[in-house]
């Protein structure tokens, strides 16, 4: 299983970001170097992110981008989510019906139980984390989804809470 590029060079675009603290500002220029992206890529995932609400933009020559709210506040699932969807939705079985108009196997499925555990599992490992986990170095996730719990939050020192 594979998440995107979208998602993992988003989720730096906004780390970038975030890195500036309050009221800081980057310009696609600027992030395109840190992140070793195109700057149209670059400005692609820009769009994306202030369109989804997590950055807004500033135009003219002291302008750029920066975050839309504090990276507290910033949660995971949500820039996945806007980044590039779930792994497994409702719309996934009409996604790859192959040929079909439908599944051929839309009342007898063996594999959706296998999708719903995984976005399951996939849900329960990113519930709880913000941008500012992130920036922290805070996330601490070995084996979190064997144990069914979610991931723990490491403290600044890096010792387990």
């Amino acid at each position: 299983m594979k998440f995107s590029a979208q998602e993992e060079f988003g989720l730096r675009c906004l780390i970038s970001l975030a890195r500036e603290g309050e009221g800081g500002f980057l310009t696609i220029p600027q992030i395109s170097e840190r992140e070793a992206l195109s700057q149209s890529h670059a400005a692609k995932l820009l769009s994306a992110l202030r369109k989804a609400g997590f950055v807004t933009s500033v135009r003219g020559q002291l302008g750029g981008y920066s975050l839309a709210r504090e990276a507290k506040d910033i949660s995971i699932p949500e820039v996945l989510i806007a980044l590039g969807g779930r792994l497994y939705d409702s719309g996934f079985c009409m996604r790859h019906s192959g040929q079909a108009d439908t599944c051929v196997h839309d009342t007898d499925c063996s594999l959706r139980p296998l999708w719903n555990a995984v976005q399951n599992a996939v849900d329960r490992a990113v519930a709880s984390y913000t941008l500012a986990d992130l920036l922290e170095g805070t996330v601490n996730a070995p084996n979190a989804v064997m144990q069914s719990r979610p991931p723990e939050r490491l403290q600044a020192s890096g010792a387990s809470k």
